[in-house]
């Protein structure tokens, strides 16, 4: 059971769907909530978009930005850091800009075409009780005011920043001190504003303010709001003309269509506690980022890759129990990671006031001199997971563990996450003895060997490693040079053989 049907929920529902485990998601709404909020995602979870069957379709609804240019009050340039729209090591662009609504419909397009999951909306729950042998979850129809009453062995709540679920659990949420009024300006024009198509950064602690492009037609703009005002007084292109005319001199009201203005409070929280028994809070429902790094919804479908595979390894026996509370174990560190790094980010953009601005003058600009600073800006790699059953981390810098395999080509069309399918994985460059790969793939495992000087190989060289178990979210568990370790290792982690093997895959 998943209560939201939100980008973070549908796809935990996809998910579990592909895995063969039947869900029921509710939700308050009919149909997808109109208003734009998300805009950004990486290739991170681009190549989670992927897993979903539906890379193609957001491709097309979608656009590759080129980075990230830091602009003085006046908006001079401080700085620029460029981004290479190519495919990255997940093997999609590294930044993404897209309208939610649109991609919120195209999830629940896809998820249609499981019947394992069913979507029900217009259902407001009001109860949730874990009995210990079941969740128990009430509901509203909100079209006729009929109670309902579904049991369901685990309970998912994507329900959002108020979730009622996380309420139930009696998870608090943690105030991580930083909130502050934020002015959302949606439009749409025919008319090419000529503009980098970057993101622009205005680093004033005055008027601090965001412009994107996010799509052939549509662009944002994001102000913070002064203590005295909101955004009532610029609901109007008259009241938002001062703020826009940098980015939109020469173009006439009649040729622009403002399609939203919005009051948003950016704020930093994460709940004290993601789980109670078999109910699990994601999302929003467990944490707020700011949105300084886009990783806000990106937050919320990691939750899902990482709780998914677990859920139905677990009930469909293949997995023990146990490996249930590596979920918070891992997410909640590198949630945690992600909104520090956003504060950050938005206090060296934005704050010192005066103090601030003079040393951003001075140092902006001689960013680009210091050795791979450039680089670190716009790369897109999150922190590694941190340890867990499911991850044997080692403290040597560069080692492989807890973080995302490469997903690179091997011949023809397919990528490494298609030839894995949907179970675990052995990337090394030396073949394991017969009677371990036998015990692997009496698991599940496929293995694969890196070809010298190919793209898994120099992975495996980078990370001081001859050969790396990779999970089902594609997460290395462990790697190393002792190959037959490694094998018995995962044969004591994983009970059975977990998920369907693709042909394609076995015959590789």
């Amino acid at each position: 059971m998943i209560v939201g049907a939100g980008p973070t929920g549908i796809t935990a529902a996809t998910l579990l769907a592909q895995y063969g485990v039947d869900n029921l998601i509710l939700d308050r709404w009919r149909g997808v909530y109109q208003q734009p909020r998300a805009v950004h995602l990486d290739d991170e979870i681009y190549r989670i978009i992927a897993r979903l069957g539906i890379a193609d379709e957001f491709a097309a609804i979608s656009r590759p930005t080129l980075g990230l240019r830091l602009l003085d009050r006046r908006l001079r340039v401080l700085a620029e850091f460029t981004r290479d729209t190519a495919r990255s090591r997940n093997g999609f662009p590294q930044a993404n800009m897209f309208d939610q609504p649109e991609l919120e419909a195209l999830l629940r397009s896809n998820l249609k075409r499981r019947p394992q999951a069913q979507l029900r909306g217009d259902a407001e729950v009001t109860d949730v009780t874990d009995t210990g042998e079941y969740v128990r979850v009430t509901f509203t129809d909100r079209t006729d005011g009929t109670v309902h009453q579904v049991d369901a062995d685990y309970l998912l709540g994507c329900d959002g920043a108020n979730s009622l679920v996380r309420a139930q659990i009696g998870s608090a949420i943690k105030d991580l001190n930083f909130e502050q009024r934020w002015l959302v300006v949606d439009v749409a024009t025919d008319t090419d504003l000529h503009q980098w198509e970057g993101v622009h950064q205005v680093c004033d602690p005055a008027r601090a303010g965001t412009y994107m492009r996010i799509g052939a037609s549509r662009y944002r703009w994001e102000f913070r709001l002064l203590d005295d005002e909101s955004a009532d007084e610029f609901g109007t292109l008259t009241a938002l003309r001062p703020l826009i005319t940098p980015w939109t001199a020469g173009v006439e009201d009649h040729q622009l269509t403002l399609l939203r203005v919005a009051e948003y409070t950016f704020r930093a929280q994460i709940a004290e506690r993601w789980r109670r028994g078999n109910i699990f809070i994601l999302g929003d429902a467990a944490h707020l980022t700011p949105p300084f790094i886009g990783q806000g919804m990106g937050a919320g479908v990691r939750d899902a890759m990482n709780l998914a595979w677990k859920i139905a390894g677990v009930h469909h026996g293949n997995l023990a129990p146990a490996v249930l509370d590596t979920y918070e174990q891992e997410r909640k560190p590198h949630t945690r990671s992600l909104i520090r790094l956003a504060l950050n980010v938005g206090r060296a953009m934005t704050g010192g006031a005066r103090v601030g601005d003079a040393l951003r003058r001075v140092v902006l600009p001689r960013l680009r001199l210091i050795p791979g600073l450039r680089d670190k800006v716009v790369d897109s790699t999150t922190p590694a997971l941190s340890s867990s059953a499911l991850v044997g981390r080692s403290r040597r810098p560069g080692h492989l563990a807890g973080t995302l395999c490469p997903n690179p080509q091997l011949g023809g069309d397919q990528r490494l996450d298609e030839v894995l399918g949907s179970g675990f994985g052995l990337i090394t460059t030396r073949s394991p003895s017969a009677a371990d790969e036998a015990a692997l793939a009496r698991r599940g495992f496929i293995v694969l060997v890196a070809q010298p000087g190919d793209e898994l190989a120099r992975w495996l060289r980078e990370g001081h490693a001859t050969a790396a178990l990779i999970r089902p979210d594609r997460t290395v568990m462990r790697a190393g040079r002792d190959v037959c370790a490694l094998c018995a290792w995962a044969c004591d982690v994983v009970n059975g053989r977990f998920g369907p093997t693709p042909a394609s895959a076995a015959q590789r």
